[in-house]
């Protein structure tokens, strides 16, 4: 499938992504049902998306957002890093310092444990 051009771009978490393509599912079944076409018809990069958020999505779309705006506010953490933070619920410091490797600078660990706390706080 070629993309002919990108209409909107946001971040988002694995949750609310998965929000919006079973909406999408949704709609297309629907669309489907007044053609008389089979809801079987779901095409295999959608059915795939679906499964992938579904297996690592870790929360719902709410805790996410929640989880995204605490992260933000704690100060030191980039808007991408707390998306990715939220996608990969890291359990340690050392799966946090993974995700902060390719970073010019590295976290102290009292920030490390402030970040695992708000993750714990909603999980």
């Amino acid at each position: 499938m070629k993309v002919k051009k990108i209409i909107s771009g946001e971040m988002m978490s694995l949750p609310e992504l998965r929000e919006v393509l079973i909406s999408i599912r949704d709609q297309r079944a629907n669309e489907g049902s007044e053609t008389k076409t089979s809801t079987r018809m779901m095409s295999y990069e959608l059915r795939k998306s679906i499964d992938h958020a579904d297996s690592l999505g870790k929360c719902d779309p709410a805790t996410s957002r929640v989880l995204i705006d605490e992260l933000n506010n704690l100060g030191k953490i980039r808007p991408e890093i707390s998306y990715r933070i939220v996608n990969i619920m890291p359990k340690n410091r050392d799966e946090l310092r993974a995700i902060y490797a390719k970073e010019r600078y590295t976290l102290l660990p009292e920030d490390l444990d402030k970040i695992l706390d708000v993750l714990r706080q909603h999980v």
